[in-house]
């Protein structure tokens, strides 16, 4: 008789970045994000959805379950929150008021709730004797980040906000064994510290983070005022250690107990620069504040990882946690040279923490031991581990809008007709196979075009993404091909690590070029819309043994240009989270200038199309 299966449930929550996943015998067999179902971007809801979704996936109900696993402590949480505002009285009152009640009605009885919510979902009570989880929120980073990965030995970074307590930790992964090294506790935080210039300039914290990210380039290096900047953060606002870590001067941070993130009128008084609101225009003081806190941030990183090579003498390390989403900081450790080897969980974020509940509780708490593909191939599967539709629900979508499709039984075929289009300057709608798990659209969930096009940036901004006019746009580049255009020497599947693009490809940007559109609109190589105001790119390479069609694509591609690289942004609008499903694909097709939607075997043309741009984006503001 064989010996019955070890199935895992794994579930983030109640924060933001809600997720399930679901483990078979340490195998990864499905993830995803509840925001993808829900269409609310960083839903922190109970995931039902995905619940059911994993669960379907798998071909399992709660009853076959060995156990469920949530990714943090809330008791620990709650004492850190208490401590806190003890700690800080009677400032924060109201945020107090406003948060107990949620806390001692619902929170402090997570495992009765999420007994009660399984039953919901799916009609089958969790059995009393499968136990619930809850391993600490950076052991389920750093086990996000370790055990899918490629290596029998590394060092284990992970940064983010906050936890419960912990906001960076340095661990030791050895065969199943995970050991806690170091930890650096709230309020000092990096991520809060990045969090606070992403909100003072203007953007969202917990989603605006990579916005301040791709707005640093346009900062002046080694100018007066980033420096100034740097001085001022080092010497006011941080105290950073020689192994990295750090202490906040907390006289000048609200997060402890406020709404929001820092104090304005100390911060104003400081940079002698007001906070921005987010519709005002971007200027240079912003743009060198950006490059000045990114500048401390990979420093900083640096530093951490050094302490970490030197606790644990590996030459690996694996990154989680959302500063590990940072892929400038992670080009910039990359090219220290401190590890050989560097790999980072593709949803290093809270929805991460999903899967690494699910494997702490595999390796950890039921002590199986783990398994390395000894090819140096990971364990995410190129990280499509969502939903996949099949031609007759594509159908029954192109029914209900009665669109136009074309057919294409052979793939290779549809392949060139998609790069026929590409060529001729038209975007692309690209929708295949499993949808990617993380927040980065990986050639399953994408909209694609043409790198050599200097007009498709401001194109695809403004016109189909309806997004800032500045945000860079990365490439997907066959494998082999990669080191034809990026200065790069390791794989990038992930589209998690900055590289420069060749000298070769470059173009000197014209000293008269001085504002930042007057620079953005510049060509300044010969792939002008994947290459950053720094001829930077993120960079993500396609393998054909792991996505074949997005590699087929881009391999016709290349047969029709002599360029092996499209362009890829996430298959969304501002402010949607990625499609997940045929029916969110093509209502955001007709919504936006999109010219093409390649979904499954079938070609939709816009100018075919019933129906107009206006009446779907109605739709949209109706829902």
């Amino acid at each position: 008789m064989s010996e019955k299966k070890k199935i895992i449930l794994g579930i983030s929550a109640y924060y933001h970045d809600s997720a399930a996943v679901i483990l078979i015998d340490g195998k990864i067999v499905a993830a995803a994000q509840e925001e993808r179902f829900t269409r609310k971007k960083h839903d922190p809801a109970f995931p039902k959805n995905a619940v059911r979704y994993v669960l379907e996936e798998a071909g399992v109900t709660m009853e076959d379950l060995t156990a469920v696993s949530f990714y943090d402590k809330p008791f620990i949480k709650f004492e850190r929150l208490l401590e806190t505002y003890h700690a800080f009285a009677p400032s924060g009152i109201t945020s107090f008021l406003a948060a107990m009640p949620v806390w001692i009605k619902e929170k402090l009885f997570l495992r009765k709730i999420l007994r009660d919510e399984f039953e919901k979902v799916t009609d089958i009570a969790l059995p009393k004797k499968t136990p619930i989880l809850f391993p600490e929120h950076h052991l389920s980073h750093a086990a996000s980040a370790f055990y899918p990965s490629p290596f029998e030995d590394a060092a284990i970074l992970t940064v983010d906000g906050v936890g419960e307590w912990t906001t960076t930790g340095i661990f030791h992964g050895k065969g199943k064994d995970i050991t806690a090294l170091k930890e650096l506790h709230f309020p000092h935080s990096l991520g809060l510290l990045y969090s606070a210039f992403t909100y003072y300039c203007g953007f969202k914290v917990n989603s605006g983070e990579y916005k301040l990210m791709g707005l640093a380039p346009y900062g002046h290096p080694k100018s007066e005022r980033v420096e100034k900047y740097k001085k001022l953060i080092y010497q006011d606002l941080i105290d950073v250690r020689e192994d990295g870590s750090l202490l906040l001067n907390m006289e000048y941070f609200n997060f402890a107990t406020e709404l929001e993130m820092c104090d304005d009128e100390k911060w104003n008084k400081l940079f002698s620069l007001p906070r921005r609101k987010p519709e005002d225009e971007l200027t240079e003081e912003y743009m060198d504040m950006a490059l000045a806190i990114q500048e401390v941030t990979e420093e900083i990183v640096i530093l951490l990882a050094r302490t970490a090579k030197k606790l644990t003498g590996s030459k690996n390390i694996c990154l989680a946690g959302g500063v590990a989403l940072n892929c400038v900081a992670n080009g910039k450790l990359h090219k220290t040279g401190i590890f050989e080897n560097i790999w980072i969980q593709p949803a290093a974020g809270d929805a991460g923490g999903a899967l690494g509940a699910a494997y702490a509780a595999y390796h950890i708490f039921l002590k199986q031991d783990r398994r390395v593909s000894g090819d140096g191939r990971d364990a995410m599967q190129g990280s499509y581990l969502g939903p996949e539709f099949s031609s007759p629900e594509i159908l029954r979508t192109a029914r209900k809008y009665e669109a136009v499709s074309h057919y294409v039984a052979d793939f290779d075929t549809l392949a060139k007709r998609a790069a026929d289009l590409l060529s001729e300057g038209k975007v692309v709608g690209w929708f295949q196979g499993r949808m990617e798990w993380g927040p980065r659209a990986l050639g399953a969930r994408s909209i694609l075009g043409d790198p050599r096009n200097a007009d498709m940036q401001k194109r695809l901004n403004l016109k189909i993404k309806f997004r800032e006019g500045f945000r860079p746009f990365a490439p997907s580049v066959l494998a082999e091909e990669s080191e034809k255009y990026f200065d790069s020497d390791i794989a990038s599947p992930y589209m998690l690590f900055v590289f420069p693009v060749k000298e070769n490809r470059r173009k000197i940007i014209p000293a008269t070029a001085k504002g930042l559109y007057e620079r953005l609109y510049v060509s300044r190589s010969d792939l002008p819309c994947i290459t950053h105001i720094d001829y930077s790119a993120r960079v993500q390479t396609v393998h054909k043994e792991t996505n074949e069609r997005y590699w087929k694509l881009i391999d016709a591609f290349r047969e029709k240009t002599g360029y092996g690289l499209v362009v890829n942004t996430s298959f969304n609008v501002r402010g949607e989270p990625i499609v997940c499903t045929p029916e969110d694909a093509y209502r955001c097709f007709m919504a936006t200038d999109m010219d093409a939607l390649v979904m499954g075997d079938y070609i939709f043309l816009k100018e075919e199309q019933p129906g107009e741009q206006k009446d779907f984006q109605n739709t949209y503001e109706a829902d």
